[in-house]
């Protein structure tokens, strides 16, 4: 029997704490966000669950609330990730998160390197195990990459594609963090490209692209994601050698964000307008609603009525299989808006990615990962892959692919 730290009551928190409830190997789980009303709100309805008011920015009070725990779920902002770490290190616990962190001073490629060696020997030392990039993509993402990269002798490329079509009549520039948002819109983004990593810039290389289900091209374009990184770092040794892999974003959120960034309104650089210093940043997110979470908040979205209800998940790989051509495309099927409230009471965002950070926790209560050390989800065996693959289907996450002999 397990005891679970849900940290961080936001949308994907409270979403994998509900399923978390179910689980028979889970014998508590402690809701906890600097908002204590958050925390409440996630534990709601929840026998195993309760609720407590954290600083995750103090080491003592991290410790303190680890203490006796067995795992903790970070659902926090990047920024905290290290300190989280840190502690669950101190208290001998494992640890899972949604993103990549990123350290001062470091580039995004050179903190990831950092995390799989320096912070990978001391989990592992201390017979602990940290699962990084855990939610949809990256997360799922990284799965079924891994998966698919199996059935070939060796990989050329890697794309991986996210249309987000839903656009509501009220004004919701995003279903998840703004904040998390518009910062990794403002990043230059990166790819792995003929074996290294490579900077390109902020909404470029732009392709029209058509989807199954989408009656128009959409317009893509390059995204700082992490998955470029940590597969490109992992190629050769989990990926058969992928060269080149990529990670493109499109939709109505993407164009309201390259708009903003265009006229300069993702800056965080402090400027001045007459008498009154701002940051250009700071001031658009005081001006964006936040992404929903609470279920009457949802439903009145929904009542409001939808202008779109149209997305796509697409990974292409490409590579040789006994010397011939060999390309599979792989689409991720889950459930609309409409449907995740329907089936869960959250958006479709929460339902994704929550649902996918449930999965891999569920493997720590379950013990499905014996490695030890800090990983990317691209590492994980056959097995654990296989655990994940069957765990999303009961949950309606489902995959198509398509196989092409010759190209």
């Amino acid at each position: 029997m397990k005891k679970v730290i849900v940290l961080g009551s936001g949308a994907q928190g409270t979403a994998a704490a509900r399923l978390l409830n179910n689980e028979e190997n889970v014998e508590s789980i402690t809701c906890a966000d600097y908002s204590l009303k958050a925390s409440e709100a996630a534990a709601e309805g929840l026998e195993k669950a309760s609720a407590v008011q954290i600083n995750a920015k103090s080491a003592a009070e991290l410790e303190k609330l680890f203490a006796g725990a067995d795992i903790v779920l970070n659902g926090l902002p990047i920024d905290f990730n290290l300190t989280v770490m840190e502690a669950a290190l101190k208290c001998g616990i494992d640890y899972q998160d949604l993103c990549m962190t990123e350290i001062t001073g470091l580039d995004a490629v050179e903190s990831t390197r950092y995390m799989f060696t320096e912070m990978n020997a001391k989990f592992a030392e201390a017979g602990c195990l940290a699962l990084t990039n855990t939610g949809s993509a990256p997360g799922l993402a990284n799965v079924i990459c891994r998966e698919t990269a199996e059935y070939f002798d060796s990989v050329n490329s890697i794309e991986i594609n996210v249309y987000e079509g839903v656009w509501s009549k009220r004004f919701i520039p995003f279903w998840w963090s703004p904040e998390v948002a518009f910062s990794d819109m403002a990043e230059v983004p990166i790819r792995f490209e003929n074996g290294r990593h490579v900077f390109t810039s902020q909404f470029g290389n732009p392709v029209m692209m058509k989807f199954p289900g989408v009656g128009k091209e959409i317009r893509m374009v390059d995204h700082n994601h992490e998955e470029p990184i940590t597969m490109g770092l992992n190629a050769e040794k989990y990926l058969k050698g992928a060269k080149n892999i990529l990670f493109r974003y499109g939709g109505p959120h993407v164009e309201v964000s390259e708009t903003l960034y265009n006229m300069g309104f993702l800056s965080k650089e402090k400027r001045t307008s007459g008498i009154t210093e701002y940051i250009p940043f700071d001031l658009i997110i005081s001006q964006t609603p936040q992404a929903p979470k609470y279920k009457d908040e949802i439903a009145d979205i929904i009542n409001e009525g939808l202008i779109t209800e149209e997305g796509a998940f697409q990974i292409i790989v490409e590579g040789t299989k006994s010397g011939n051509p060999l390309r599979k495309t792989v689409y991720v099927n889950t459930p609309g808006l409409i449907e995740s409230f329907e089936k869960a009471g959250i958006s479709h965002e929460s339902y994704l990615t929550g649902q996918s950070a449930f999965i891999f926790t569920k493997m720590l209560v379950n013990d499905v990962i014996e490695t030890k050390g800090l990983i990317a989800p691209e590492a994980l065996d056959a097995d654990a892959r296989k655990f994940f693959i069957d765990e999303a289907a009961k949950l309606g996450i489902t995959f198509d692919v398509i196989t092409e002999d010759s190209l």
